[in-house]
């Protein structure tokens, strides 16, 4: 196999020679700073059982929804790349990931793998039909070796902590599991995500809401029983080590409502006859109240919005959510979030991180947010957005008005548990290069960057998350 490393010590960093120099000296600095993941989406279970990955393709590729989408794209069935359990060869999914590579050229996707690739297995060789069998073959092999079990992985990329995203009734045996363990030095903590028990749009949302009520200390079926329940589980959470609850929302709109507007409009979503105007204002509300819940138990709040789930409805009917067709939509978030603000935004404690996928967002409503609220963090460049250039246009567009330190440390929000030191490779090397422009323009000195730079990666991330 060819031995050429395709990872530039100077990838990524500015063309312009001078500008180069100080990104590296940068991000030489911060060189064996550990990995902090706050928010993401890798199972606590791999990590408590340690059991060893089965397959190169189930591993890499039928989890990805960054890759299987644009595969998809390209013509590759979604049941050959063996998305939501679909029967398949691994082998053959591998095949069909490098017969189609090329289409990856300049995404995220083929950076974050090309790293994995050579850092993880020494694999130097481009994907392409002909290296298919060659390069699965050495990804096997690895697998069965004690190297490459998840706990290992975990001290080799050098994470420090690492966040997992949970159903609010999950019982978190799995996190009992790894703070028990002499034997596992690593911090995993649980994040609290409520999502569909607030949304009476949500499949089996009844349901749902009454195995919720069920766990709480009240009982009956009234919004009192069902704000009881929801705080008794995040103070389990909170007993279990989270450190935050994140709120997947189309829009971030919020409302204040009295107790019988409220009651009546939690009866409507039980019985499933709220209109969609009440519908919203039912979901605006418990934003509201989780708000109100973060003040109070000291949970981070977090909030993606912005994101149209499950657009193509034959592919959800067939292989379900994280399928790879949610497309960004555009977000409004000064006027949906005053009432929240208003009620929390100078509450002392109080934590929010907003994330969004409308790159507009960012200049126009979030560093302003950020700018005057104490409690008001822009969120790291998320999802469609976790790329080179759109992490320097994010710097772009925040800075001059919030600053670097009104930010929340980068997130890498990935099921792709091999990606994670690429990930965060990406962001610290787009971060020391906007740095290093803006010390080569005489706007901040070499002593000021020094200090951002390490912040970024570890300051910021642990005061944003209170870690």
């Amino acid at each position: 196999m060819p031995t050429k490393s395709r990872r530039s010590a100077d990838r990524l960093l500015p063309a312009d020679p001078a500008t180069r120099a100080v990104a590296r000296e940068l991000l030489e600095s911060i060189a064996d700073a550990p990995i902090i993941s706050p928010h993401g989406h890798v199972p606590a279970s791999w990590l408590a059982r340690d059991t060893a990955f089965t397959d190169p393709a189930s591993l890499l590729i039928s989890h990805d929804h960054y890759i299987t989408r644009l595969l998809h794209a390209s013509g590759v069935p979604l049941e050959k790349l063996g998305v939501a359990g679909s029967p398949s060869d691994p082998r053959e999914v591998w095949r069909a990931v490098c017969r189609h590579w090329h289409a990856f050229a300049g995404t995220a996707s083929d950076f974050w793998m090309t790293d994995s690739l050579e850092r993880v297995f020494g694999i130097t060789e481009a994907l392409d039909e002909d290296s298919a069998d060659r390069v699965f073959d050495v990804i096997n092999d690895a697998l069965a070796t004690p190297a490459l079990r998840p706990r290992a992985l975990f001290d080799s990329f050098g994470i420090e902590v690492l966040a997992t995203t949970d159903d609010a009734l999950d019982p978190l045996d799995d996190h009992t599991v790894l703070a028990a363990d002499p034997g596992f030095a690593g911090r995993v903590v649980p994040t609290f995500r409520p999502d569909p028990y607030l949304d009476p749009a949500a499949p089996d949302f009844t349901a749902r809401v009454e195995r919720l009520v069920a766990t709480g200390p009240t009982a009956g079926l009234t919004f009192r029983a069902y704000l009881d329940a929801l705080r008794s589980r995040r103070a389990y959470f909170v007993d279990h080590g989270a450190v935050s609850a994140d709120h997947g929302v189309v829009e971030p709109y919020t409302c204040e409502l009295d107790d019988a507007t409220a009651e009546r409009l939690f009866q409507g979503a039980l019985a499933d006859t709220l209109d969609e105007a009440s519908a919203r204002e039912f979901r605006g509300h418990m934003l509201w109240r989780m708000a109100q819940m973060s003040v109070d138990d000291g949970l981070v709040m977090t909030v993606h919005a912005g994101v149209h789930r499950n657009h193509h409805t034959p592919t959800f009917d067939r292989f379900g959510p994280d399928s790879g067709h949610d497309i960004p939509i555009r977000t409004e978030f000064t006027a949906n979030l005053a009432p929240l603000l208003r009620s929390f935004g100078a509450a002392e404690g109080f934590h929010l991180v907003l994330f969004t996928i409308d790159e507009s967002a960012y200049s126009r409503e979030l560093a302003p947010l950020a700018g005057f609220y104490p409690s008001v963090y822009v969120g790291a460049p998320w999802w469609f957005l976790d790329a080179p250039d759109a992490m320097a246009r994010y710097r772009a567009a925040v800075t001059e008005t919030a600053g670097f330190y009104r930010t929340s440390g980068f997130i890498d929000d990935t099921r792709a548990y091999l990606s994670i030191p690429a990930r965060h490779d990406v962001a610290r090397r787009a971060d020391a290069s906007f740095l290093a422009r803006l010390v080569v323009e005489g706007r901040v000195s070499e002593s000021a960057a020094a200090r951002i730079m390490r912040d970024i990666v570890s300051t910021i991330p642990r005061e944003v998350f209170k870690l």
